[in-house]
């Protein structure tokens, strides 16, 4: 849903990129570096530090968008960025899910660990839709209910009010194994109508 805002962000698309191109790290190292604070927050979350591990979360959140950013206004985006790019976010959101595998969530109807594998595979085929249809030449598949920018938003909350209860996180890993599902769905069923 996020998608469809994308021209207002345009302008500080540029900002950013203006300003960390000067720091004359390329696109795809920008890339990697995410993994860098994702695998703190991993750290702190394991520790159930749950403020600190929101904190390198966004850090590794906003480091994501630098590297578009640097791509777009230094002239350097290339096909194997977009490709990196998609990559460390698949990891940078699984590295997160397997730290929530070790933090004390209760259970709601069935045991953390169920939904944490239902969000994890919602997300995956979220994903996997998109590039199923691209690679059978369906059609373009954008959109759904929860893209990826709508699902680390309700992480980063989930994780945030974590810090005082972890219940509240229950509620966040439910929401997003929910969700994440019906956008796979609705994906495919898009890419199906077009095809």
């Amino acid at each position: 849903m996020l998608y469809r805002q994308r021209e207002r962000f345009n302008k500080l698309s540029v900002k950013v990129g203006i300003i960390f191109s000067r720091l004359g790290l390329s696109p795809n190292q920008w890339t990697l570096l995410t993994l860098l604070p994702t695998f703190a927050a991993l750290y702190f979350l394991v520790r159930e530090q749950f403020l600190l591990s929101a904190a390198f979360f966004i850090i590794a959140s906003f480091i994501d968008l630098i590297d578009g950013s640097v791509a777009r206004v230094t002239g350097n985006v290339t096909k194997l960025g977009a490709y990196l790019d998609t990559i460390i976010d698949r990891y940078v959101e699984g590295i997160i899910i397997i730290g929530l595998l070790f933090v004390n969530i209760p259970g709601l109807l069935f045991p953390s660990y169920f939904w944490l594998f239902i969000y994890f595979f919602g997300s995956m085929m979220t994903t996997y839709a998109k590039a199923a249809a691209k690679e059978k030449e369906i059609a373009e598949i954008k959109g759904g209910f929860l893209e990826r920018a709508e699902r680390l938003i309700l992480l980063f909350a989930g994780i945030v009010a974590a810090h005082f209860s972890t219940l509240y996180l229950s509620y966040a890993i439910i929401l997003l194994a929910v969700l994440t599902n019906i956008s796979a769905v609705q994906r495919i069923l898009a890419a199906a109508a077009k095809s």
